[in-house]
């Protein structure tokens, strides 16, 4: 087939998918109600070439900055985990001048750090039919077919350098006895592509990406601000041109202004105030990017993640996250009796129910995130969850134990056991652990092409702080990939690219000043309510009705009123909160109430996502929407695309662009594991 051929091809295929979600909306008549339709939105970066020879293609055609001039331009960062502090290292080691914040305050303590399962790597070192293909293969097909294929397959190509560069930065990786790299399974697949530091993976990556960062603010190359957090976006000609920034500890609000601006902030898994993020994680950034322009793509996809410790109480802020590594070994169960309150030891082989295996058999306990959360959910439901309030399953190692030895899986898994005995008081050696599942990462972020580049010019977003690469359901190991591929390989190319089209002149003070004034302005109005509610309050609230109506299970009814609970405790959070101390100093309820704030606009987004999008899909599970067996029902005829929203301003309906979704190589079926 010509190249004319197959683009007429791809653009007829986009074409069908247009009309069919144009002819959708005007069957479900919910347009009306709730989001305004924008025009088509399309990635016109990726070259049209054959696949395997996109990327490269990509690199060749980017413009180049003379390295002379690398020096005379300058990069701000925002974030310096895996992905922010990878691309700090490398755009620095380029001689571009970095200036990077982080609101930790040191880098090394990122909430890339909390990582704990691994790294995924089509290296084939197990020679078990692994290639770039088959991984590329099983992100798409993990994602529920929600992802744009550009983008997966640079990432499953940029995967093998990954571990190359790792390892040249010392990066412990486990090894096996004759001292060749070791691997192991994770859910989504069927072969061993993981690379790992027993369960302290994201923290050995994290050192890596960390040394080479501070050896470029050793050198002078790169400017650190920790303790610093991004509260505007400074703009010039609809291109952004820098940040506005409050110090933490003695509340000065400063701008930095250059030549282009990286977010990379993480998730914003925190919506659900319970959830597997560090809790300083937030969306601040991105949300305040998006407010300037930058659509925000699939916010409603969240991963539950099924390996957690169960809720112990109202006490909790956080929640705690078993590795999926230990379904490698581990075999989850509960009782097959309703109600059976004896103690996992007393209940013998025969009385057991080893769901994952029994429903999926060719997966077992290696099934994804997505349909190892709902399986237990549904045996909860059903009334044979363990534990208090019957929200937990087994998770059991005795097989393991028997089958390796004590000591073979406390060299593999021990930190993990250590830590849950910790917090549990219960020895999972002697005892299954009790897992149930959680918040744990977010699909969905601002929507960037094949360059990483947001609707913002100049604004590139990287790390799980974008969509691009995941679809509907992240499949485990993959976030540090991402993080790790956009900062170290993809981001250095595309920002030169950028910089070297885009000659720009001085940031004009009248810029930076509307910019101050909006933030002033805010920082004024929250501590001058003075009501009689906590932050923490008003958070946790909003965290149970998103749990409650748009979390593992979503219907019209709960979505709807949903709809209703936000906006009247977002307008309460601003009549009664309670923000003591001032901007003058270290005042972390300030800073918690910027984010809270944030936290309640976003929530209506992701809720209005969930209810717009009538299929189920990956993480988003419309309980209207599944098969007979329970199984997520997708609706590839009117919901094949990325749906982007617009920000249309305060108590505006957010307006919905949608970017059709073309599967060339990876042809969407019904997503079976069994």
């Amino acid at each position: 087939m010509s190249d004319a051929a197959a683009e007429s091809g791809v653009a007829g295929e986009e074409r069908a998918v247009r009309e069919a979600n144009e002819k959708a909306e005007g069957i479900m008549g919910m347009s009306d109600s709730f989001y305004k339709s924008g025009e088509p939105i399309a990635d016109a970066k990726a070259p049209q070439v054959p696949i395997e020879e996109r990327w490269n293609t990509r690199k060749f055609e980017a413009k180049l900055v003379n390295p002379a001039n690398k020096r005379k331009k300058t990069v701000i960062i925002i974030g310096t985990g895996l992905a922010g502090g990878s691309a700090g290292a490398t755009l620095a080691e380029l001689g571009y001048h970095v200036v990077q914040f982080c609101f930790q305050d040191s880098p090394r303590r990122a909430h890339s750090i909390a990582a704990q399962g691994g790294i995924n790597a089509a290296k084939n070192y197990r020679n078990d039919g692994d290639s770039v293909h088959r991984l590329f293969y099983d992100t798409v097909k993990g994602g529920d077919f929600r992802a744009r294929e550009s983008n997966v397959h640079r990432l499953a190509e940029i995967s093998t350098q990954i571990i190359d560069q790792c390892v040249a930065q010392g990066v412990p990786f486990a090894r096996e006895y004759g001292g060749l790299l070791d691997n192991r399974s994770f859910g989504g697949a069927q072969v061993s592509r993981t690379f790992y530091a027993r369960g302290q993976t994201g923290q050995q990556l994290l050192l890596g990406a960390y040394q080479a960062l501070m050896r470029q603010v050793d050198a002078g190359n790169v400017e650190l601000h920790p303790r610093h957090e991004m509260l505007d976006l400074v703009m010039v000609d609809g291109r952004a041109r820098g940040v506005v920034v409050r110090d933490l500890i003695s509340g000065e609000v400063k701008t930095y202004t250059g030549d282009a601006v990286v977010l990379a902030s993480g998730g914003y898994g925190n919506v659900y105030y319970l959830s597997t993020n560090a809790m300083g994680s937030n969306v601040t950034a991105i949300w305040r990017a998006h407010k300037h322009g930058a659509l925000f793509a699939n916010p409603c996809y969240t991963q539950i993640h099924p390996t957690c410790i169960p809720v112990s109480g109202d006490h909790q802020s956080k929640l705690t996250l078993m590795s999926e590594s230990l379904r490698n070994d581990g075999r989850v169960w509960v009782p097959k009796e309703r109600g059976d309150a004896r103690r996992p030891s007393d209940i013998p082989e025969d009385e057991r129910d080893y769901y994952l295996e029994r429903i999926y058999p060719a997966f077992g306990n290696l099934v994804p995130r997505d349909i190892a959360s709902r399986a237990a959910k549904n045996v909860c439901d059903e009334g044979r969850g363990v534990g208090p309030g019957g929200l937990g399953v087994y998770l059991d190692f005795a097989g393991a134990i028997e089958r390796l030895g004590l000591e073979a899986v406390k060299a593999k898994y021990g930190n993990l056991f250590d830590m849950y005995e910790r917090i549990t008081g219960e020895n999972p050696y002697e005892t299954p652990m009790r897992i149930y599942p959680a918040v744990h990462y977010t699909m969905g972020g601002l929507w960037v092409d094949y360059d990483l580049e947001s609707t913002i010019p100049g604004m590139f977003v990287i790390g799980e702080a974008n969509f691009s690469d995941h679809g509907a359901n992240r499949l485990g190991a993959s976030a540090l990939m991402q993080g790790l591929a956009d900062g170290y390989f993809v981001l250095p190319n595309t920002v030169g690219d950028y910089l070297a089209r885009n000659p720009l002149d001085a940031v004009p003070d009248s810029a930076v000043q509307e910019a101050e004034g909006r933030v002033s302005e805010q920082i004024d109005r929250l501590l001058s309510i003075d009501g009689d509610r906590t932050v923490d309050s008003f958070h946790r609230e909003l965290g149970h009705i998103m749990w409650e109506y748009c979390g593992m299970e979503r219907t019209e009814e709960g979505l709807r009123k949903a709809l209703d609970l936000i906006p009247a405790l977002r307008e309460e959070f601003w009549r009664r909160v309670k923000v003591p101390g001032s901007a003058a100093d270290l005042n972390q309820s300030l800073e918690k109430a910027g984010r809270v704030a944030d936290f309640l606009e976003l929530a209506e987004l992701m809720v209005v996502d969930a209810l717009h999008r009538t299929e189920s899909c990956g993480g988003h599970f419309r309980a209207e929407s599944q098969d007979e067996d329970g199984e997520a029902k997708r609706d590839d005829v009117n919901f094949s695309y990325v749906a982007a929203w617009e920000w249309a301003g305060s108590g505006e309906q957010p307006v919905l662009h949608k970017e059709a979704l073309a599967f060339e190589h990876v042809k969407p079926s019904q997503r079976s594991y069994k």
